[in-house]
C-alpha cells in the first residue's frame, strides 16, 4: 500500500529562478528610488506624493510589492516544508500565510494608488 503524503516538494528550479528574479527587482527599485530621491533637497510629504503621483513609479511600486510577496511565500513556504511536519498543521500555516500576503499586498497597492 503507497501512503502519500503531501510535502509540496519538487519546485526546485522553478522557485530558486523566482527567488534570483523577486531578489533583482526589489534590489533594482530600491536604488532607482534612492537615485531619484537622492536629488531631493527635502523630502516632504507633499514632495512624496508629487513622486508617486507618476504612472512609473506607481507600476515599479506595484511590482516591487508583488515581487516582495512572492519572494516572502516562496521562502516562508520553505520554512514551513522543512520544519513542520505534522499535514494538516502545515497545511494551515500555509493557508494562513497566504492569506496574510495577499491581505498585505491589497493594502499596500490601495496605499500606492490612493496617493
Amino acid at each position: 500500500m503507497v501512503k502519500n503524503i503531501i510535502v509540496g516538494a519538487h519546485y526546485g528550479l522553478k522557485d530558486w529562478l523566482a527567488q534570483r528574479i523577486t531578489a533583482v527587482v526589489m534590489a533594482a527599485y530600491t536604488v532607482i528610488l534612492f537615485i531619484l530621491l537622492a536629488g531631493q533637497e527635502r523630502i516632504t510629504h507633499e514632495t512624496w506624493r508629487a513622486f508617486m503621483a507618476g504612472g512609473f513609479m506607481r507600476f515599479l511600486s506595484f511590482l516591487f510589492i508583488v515581487s516582495l510577496m512572492y519572494h516572502a511565500w516562496v521562502g516562508v513556504r520553505d520554512i514551513w516544508m522543512d520544519y513542520v511536519k505534522p499535514t494538516g498543521l502545515r497545511l494551515a500555516l500555509h493557508v494562513l500565510t497566504l492569506l496574510a500576503l495577499v491581505g498585505c499586498t491589497g493594502w499596500a497597492v490601495s496605499i500606492i494608488w490612493r496617493l
